[in-house]
């Protein structure tokens, strides 16, 4: 059975891109627009790995991916953070949160800066999921 890999990103190119990228490699792409429905679908359709935009209306990936990782029940779900938003400013906006909720979240399994690269995508999906 094929992989199930929940695609949330606001920019219909983005997702486009990735859900043919993962079609023609063998997984099931699930489609997200923004965090909210995201996170609808998420627990909806238990994907087996996220790929996740930072910055989307509605609900941001920030606030989907802190839900993920603090829900005992989602934890172990392989999160791939894919952003034009700087890997850098990403974890430090997530240590900031942290310290004002205090409670520690995990790193991404994963981070690519957009525009993503399709070799480096689908190297992170096969290294993350397999």
């Amino acid at each position: 059975m094929a992989k199930r890999v929940l695609v949330v990103d606001d920019e219909m190119d983005v997702r486009t891109f990735i859900t043919t990228l993962l079609d023609s490699n063998g997984y099931k792409a699930v489609v997200a627009e923004n965090g909210e429905q995201g996170w609808q679908k998420f627990q909806e359709k238990k994907p087996d790995m996220v790929t996740l935009d930072v910055m989307m209306p509605k609900e941001s990936g920030i606030k989907m991916y802190r839900n993920i990782k603090t829900d005992p029940n989602f934890a172990d779900v392989p999160v791939l953070i894919i952003s034009g938003l700087a890997r850098k400013t990403f974890l430090h906006s997530q240590k900031v949160l942290d310290q004002f909720k205090n409670q520690s979240v995990p790193e991404p399994d994963g981070y690519i800066e957009k525009p993503p690269e399709p070799e480096e995508l689908l190297g992170e999906i096969k290294r993350i999921i397999g």
